[in-house]
């Protein structure tokens, strides 16, 4: 009966400590794209108003 705890316990510390990996991972994919989609205006700003500095 005590391994079975054991068992259960490990099992349920394992999908806890994926959950927040998912969470936080999913967290950082929205910030990519938020950055990703900030970057692309601004070089399309460059690009349109023909500021060409190197």
């Amino acid at each position: 009966m005590n391994i079975l705890l054991i068992i259960i316990g490990v099992i349920a510390v394992v999908l806890l400590l994926t959950g927040g990996f998912v969470q936080s991972l999913n967290f950082l994919l929205w910030v990519g794209l938020v950055l990703a989609v900030i970057a692309l205006v601004v070089w399309l700003v460059r690009f349109i108003s023909g500021r060409r500095t190197v």
